[in-house]
């Protein structure tokens, strides 16, 4: 060949096997190499433990499965040709035993058809002719333990995945028990907030009826009684909330008026004194609006003296036009009102004022309401049943008021639904005791309380 030719002949470099995976002093990759021959396995021991492999030896296949039984390998290359077990049968049962162990074969048959048939049974990755290329076998070798390397991570992999998935499972069932804990410590929060509310909203209705004594109680008897007609008529639990606290504030509009037009039934009014107090409606309304909590009790407020017939104040509606919780918190509003002298200055016991409400059917009042208060107040002493009377002496720890606790002139002591605690009680006995009579107290009717 030319000097030119030489030149222009393409160089081609020679096989190498890179280093092998995970060959560190630590970790080394094992391999036993099972062959008769002293010399193979010296040459073998040479080649593979200059690449930072751990090397194990057997002289056959008996001694290779007894090494095998006492320690662990990544790979065994046992030659074809061997005494007593030839090397099909031995990998034949190192794949039966460990088959996690890649097996290479070292043949220098020149049958082919043998060599195939312990592929198969021995499960063989790779078989290697005798004589072999140093770099070839390192660079055969190398592969057979990157796939090793990399069935070997996937496993890890799965197995990680499989503990982060169960520790994912205990970490969401532990924030699905942190989540429903706080909830429910947020829905505890959110009743005791409502509870406080409702009751700074009974506070403020005493003191707007403090400015008279006919008026002791009667803004907590019509929130009662509109709560009751509001859930007769099947009005959603918020829209029953609005009535309720439309009729705690009812009056809210008659601050502003003098005590000797309050002292006027409204059927004794006139002139000027009437116009002035038909603007409280309206004024409550604007009282209230400022607050988002009462806005739809401001609107009941407003309409509540509208009448069914189109006859009624401020704005002279006319039934279905008039919301239905106004049509509610008025009939409460008068059925109380007739009987403590605010409507007409005769006052009324409960049967006829029942009876002038009936009378008022479709024409001052709703007849749907009317029918729903009717049914309400024909069964208030069943309603009652499910409360008890106690005297203030017989008062435990835990008893439930079923009732506002008011004193004698109306001030309100206690909201209903209040927890008695043995400091309460003390309180409640003092009370008592100083006002000089026998007070009982309306608890909820539980034997367990007993």
């Amino acid at each position: 060949m030319s000097e030119a030719e030489t030149a222009a002949a393409p160089i081609t470099p020679p096989l190498t096997a890179p280093p092998a995976i995970d060959a560190t002093p630590d970790a080394p990759w094992r391999i036993l190499c099972v062959d008769d021959e002293a010399n193979i396995l010296n040459s073998l021991r040479r080649l593979f433990r200059q690449h930072g492999y751990q090397i194990s030896v057997a002289g056959g296949g008996a001694e290779g499965l007894q090494i095998l039984e006492t320690q662990t390998f990544d790979l065994v290359i046992s030659d074809m040709r061997m005494p007593e077990m030839d090397g099909a049968r031995f990998l034949e049962q190192v794949f039966k035993r460990y088959p996690d162990t890649v097996r290479i074969l070292l043949t220098g048959y020149a049958d082919i058809t043998s060599t195939i048939e312990a592929v198969n049974k021995g499960q063989i990755y790779r078989y290697v002719s005798k004589p072999w290329d140093d770099q070839e076998l390192l660079l055969t070798v190398r592969q057979a333990l990157d796939l090793k390397a990399l069935q070997r991570e996937k496993l890890r992999l799965e197995a990680l995945t499989t503990r982060q998935n169960e520790e994912l499972k205990v970490l969401n069932y532990s924030l699905e028990e942190k989540v429903q804990a706080r909830t429910q410590e947020l829905a505890l929060a959110n009743e005791k907030l409502k509870g406080s509310f409702i009751t700074s909203v009974k506070v403020f209705a005493n003191l707007i009826e403090l400015r008279e004594g006919n008026l002791a109680g009667h803004s907590r008897r019509v929130a009662d009684l509109a709560r009751k007609i509001a859930n007769k008529l099947g009005m959603s639990p918020k829209e029953a909330q609005d009535v309720f606290l439309a009729g705690l504030l009812h009056d809210i509009g008659k601050i502003g008026l003098s005590d000797q037009l309050l002292a006027k039934a409204v059927t004794q009014m006139t002139g000027d004194d009437l116009g002035a107090y038909r603007k409280h409606p309206a004024k409550g309304e604007q009282a209230l609006m400022a607050l988002e909590d009462l806005r739809g009790a401001a609107k009941i407020i407003r309409s509540h003296h509208e009448r069914f017939d189109g006859q009624g104040y401020p704005d002279a509606l006319t039934g279905l036009a008039i919301p239905l919780g106004a049509r509610v918190l008025a009939v409460a509003n008068d059925f109380d009102g007739l009987q403590i002298g605010i409507v007409a200055p005769r006052r009324l016991n409960p049967e006829d004022a029942k009876k002038m409400i009936a009378d008022g059917r479709g024409k001052r009042y709703d007849p749907q309401v009317v029918d729903a208060f009717l049914a309400v107040t024909g069964h208030v002493e069943q309603e009652r049943t499910a409360e008890i009377a106690v005297p203030v002496a017989d008062l435990k720890p835990g008893m439930v008021l079923s009732r506002d606790l008011m004193t004698r002139d109306g001030v309100l002591l206690l909201a209903a639904d209040y927890v008695l605690e043995a400091n309460l009680i003390r309180q409640i006995r003092d009370y008592a005791g100083a006002d000089g009579g026998a007070v009982s107290v309306f608890v909820r009717n539980d034997k367990k309380l007993g």
